[in-house]
């Protein structure tokens, strides 16, 4: 079957051309809402702007097919092989993908909103600017994928695989990053505001100028990583390990560090008025300069802290048992 011939009985109204031979078929821009191509050879053909919103692709042969600028929005994708297809722009909101083959395929500024990536393996995929908003990515694998700028607010990443990922730029707001693995991963000014990162391991990772407003960070392990610039005002930073982090001229205004492990870390100029440092370490941290107006430090201990310019703060700040730098305990 041609492409003239599939146009012709779609016209008369036939929607099913399952395991049709259409490889290399121009259908640029051919109107087929609805069309069954299930277990249809597609390799090489040219889809490219058209329109299959609410086709069944289901295990569809689409191996270097041109699908960009499509519009495959509510469609249904399962086990389909996308290898090295080209979905440049392509729209494909609330489509089902659970299965799909998409190695070497080009994604990006894909509109993947609201679609069923379930264990899908985008391993090392540029995935720059893509949008994923509330999208079921459980147990997709995304190792060293580059999706830096990409727009994954609300997305499900329930047993993602994150390792080597790139978030730079990335929207992650109030997505569920519970005990997760970012280890040295780029989120350089990143949106996690309201995001769960409660136990996630981001020892050495990049969130310099990231936006975590009203985050949750417990527990979590930030040791040696790059908060500079960051906004966590009003954050959960609870028994939060941040050793040897740099928070320089990070704003911590009402962020809750009770019992955290600040120790050797940089909070130089970083603005922790009115947070809680109840029982936290600052054993030897950089305090020159920050702003600790009303910040609450009852039984914290500041042992060799830095606090050159930041002395200005001590009347205005709650110093009830805390270990002072030299060593002396406040009244």
């Amino acid at each position: 079957m041609d492409a003239k011939e599939l146009l012709k009985f779609y016209a008369a109204g036939q929607r099913d051309f399952s395991g049709a031979n259409l490889i290399g078929a121009n259908l640029e821009r051919a109107h087929l809402v609805g069309v069954n191509f299930s277990g249809a050879y597609l390799a090489a053909a040219n889809l490219s702007r058209a329109h299959l919103t609410g086709a069944n692709l289901s295990g569809a042969f689409l191996h270097r097919a041109d699908l960009s600028f499509a519009k495959v929005n509510e469609a249904i994708l399962t086990d389909a092989d996308l290898t090295k297809a080209n979905l440049q722009g392509a729209s494909l909101v609330k489509s089902v993908l659970k299965g799909v083959k998409l190695s070497g395929s080009i994604m990006t500024a894909v509109n993947l909103r609201l679609a069923n990536l379930e264990a899908v393996n985008l391993c090392g995929s540029d995935l720059r600017g893509i949008n994923l908003r509330s999208a079921n990515l459980t147990n997709a694998n995304l190792n060293w994928a580059n999706l830096n700028g990409a727009r994954l607010s609300g997305a499900q990443l329930r047993g993602a695989l994150l390792n080597g990922i790139k978030l730079s730029k990335a929207f992650l707001n109030g997505v569920d990053l519970n005990s997760v693995d970012l280890d040295g991963v780029n989120l350089s000014e990143s949106k996690l505001s309201g995001a769960n990162l409660s136990g996630a391991n981001l020892s050495a990772a990049n969130l310099s100028n990231s936006q975590l407003r009203v985050s949750l960070l417990a527990r979590s392990n930030l040791h040696a990583a790059n908060l500079s610039g960051a906004t966590l005002t009003k954050a959960d930073l609870c028994e939060a390990n941040l050793s040897k982090a740099d928070l320089s001229s990070a704003d911590l205004n009402k962020a809750d560090l009770t019992g955290a492990n600040l120790n050797m870390a940089d909070l130089s100029d970083a603005d922790l008025s009115e947070a809680s440092l109840r029982g936290a370490y600052l054993w030897g941290a950089n305090l020159n300069v920050a702003a600790l107006r009303g910040a609450d430090l009852s039984g914290a201990s500041l042992r060799g802290a830095y606090i050159e310019g930041a002395e200005t703060y001590w009347p205005e700040a709650i110093l009830t048992g805390a270990t002072m730098p030299d060593g002396s305990r406040h009244n």
